[in-house]
């Protein structure tokens, strides 16, 4: 069973991202872009602004938002696997976390314009 990775493709920074992953990654994933995508709702049970607030992944029947979504996917990218383990030390997840969502919150503001 493949993780559903669900992301903003119309954001050229969370494409710019998610594209490299797709290049490095194994078919353990499912990219799937949440622009004008009503099978994302029903999936995350979350709504197009929470969509659009954070990454998500689907791993069975969890939903795991914001910086442990990218925990998630780099525990299965090798080259990245290292580095999911040392931001998810509590010390360094903190910082982590509070970055991820600075950048995040921007990123959100840059692209709110696709909930009207």
């Amino acid at each position: 069973m493949s993780n559903k990775v669900l992301f903003n493709n119309s954001c050229s920074i969370c494409r710019f991202e998610i594209n490299h992953y797709k290049k490095i990654s194994d078919n353990s994933f499912e990219w799937i872009d949440i622009t004008n995508n009503e099978e994302a709702i029903r999936l995350t049970s979350k709504s197009k602004k929470d969509l659009l607030r954070r990454l998500h992944v689907i791993d069975g029947n969890e939903v795991i938002s914001g910086a442990k979504a990218f925990i998630f996917i780099w525990k299965k990218i090798p080259k990245y696997r290292m580095l999911s383990k040392i931001l998810e030390l509590k010390i360094f997840f903190y910082f982590f976390n509070l970055c991820y969502e600075i950048v995040a919150f921007f990123l959100y503001i840059k692209n709110r314009k696709q909930l009207k």
